[in-house]
């Protein structure tokens, strides 16, 4: 989906801009990053805020793994900002309550059953003058590709689907929060694809969890080559996806 992008800022840099701006003082900032993933946005944060301490939060151990070589090799291990690898599940974090000053959840509330729940633990971590970041994507995005899907009959209910982004989107994540947190400022930003052609489409359909697709093509971006081009004419094929940016303060807590 990176190699496919045309429009739409990038993402980590737009929630480092965002919290520069907020924060009084970004080097005595105490920053969680949750569902860091890959490290992408941990490298960012501490490349441009160098917070005292910076927490790099996620589930799997693969992905912390990542996030920690991609750090490595940025030469980000310095003593200005203390960086720290949780393993942890989102909805129970091991993180004092009111100690941090920068919480940042850039696409990951979705994969809650009941976002509510996270967002609420997020709210007890936050200090009394801390900020928060939630990052999402709209219930629609890639629409274009559910119909693609569809059309050439790997999986004819594509579109019938439920959203990846259904728990936690941009259309929802205001009312989400409303119980725990404060907005402080929300844009949107639509971010615009362009697939080089069917074996493209076929690469990121093969990460895809959405869809039904028989098993010979689960995980295997050849085979599902082999079946869009049987229906398909080959080309390029857009998409597009609104991110939602929202940041808020402690609302009245317990």
């Amino acid at each position: 989906m990176h190699r496919a992008k045309v429009q739409g800022r990038p993402v980590a840099e737009v929630i480092a801009d965002l919290a520069a701006d907020q924060l009084a003082d970004p080097r005595q900032a105490i920053v969680a990053d949750i569902g860091c993933g890959r490290g992408t946005s941990t490298r960012i944060l501490a490349e441009r805020l160098r917070p005292k301490r910076l927490l790099a939060i996620d589930a799997s151990a693969s992905m912390l793994a990542a996030a920690r070589a991609q750090i490595r090799c940025a030469q980000l291990a310095d003593a200005s900002t203390a960086i720290t690898y949780v393993r942890a599940d989102f909805h129970r974090l091991p993180v004092a309550n009111t100690s941090c000053t920068l919480v940042v959840a850039a696409f990951c509330l979705y994969h809650a059953p009941d976002p509510r729940l996270v967002i609420s633990e997020i709210a007890r971590m936050l200090s009394p003058d801390g900020i928060v970041i939630l990052v999402t994507k709209s219930a629609d995005s890639y629409r274009s590709l559910d119909r693609l899907v569809a059309a050439a009959e790997i999986d004819p209910h594509a579109e019938l689907r439920p959203s990846l982004y259904e728990t936690a989107h941009g259309g929802n994540l205001e009312a989400l929060i409303a119980p725990s947190l404060t907005v402080v400022h929300v844009e949107h930003e639509e971010h615009r694809f362009a697939f080089t052609g069917l074996d493209h489409v076929a690469a990121y359909l093969a990460t895809s969890p959405k869809y039904e697709l028989p098993p010979g093509m689960v995980a295997n971006p050849d085979t599902i080559a082999t079946a869009l081009r049987a229906r398909i004419e080959d080309g390029t094929v857009a998409a597009t996806s609104t991110i939602t940016y929202l940041i808020a303060t402690r609302g009245d807590m317990p």
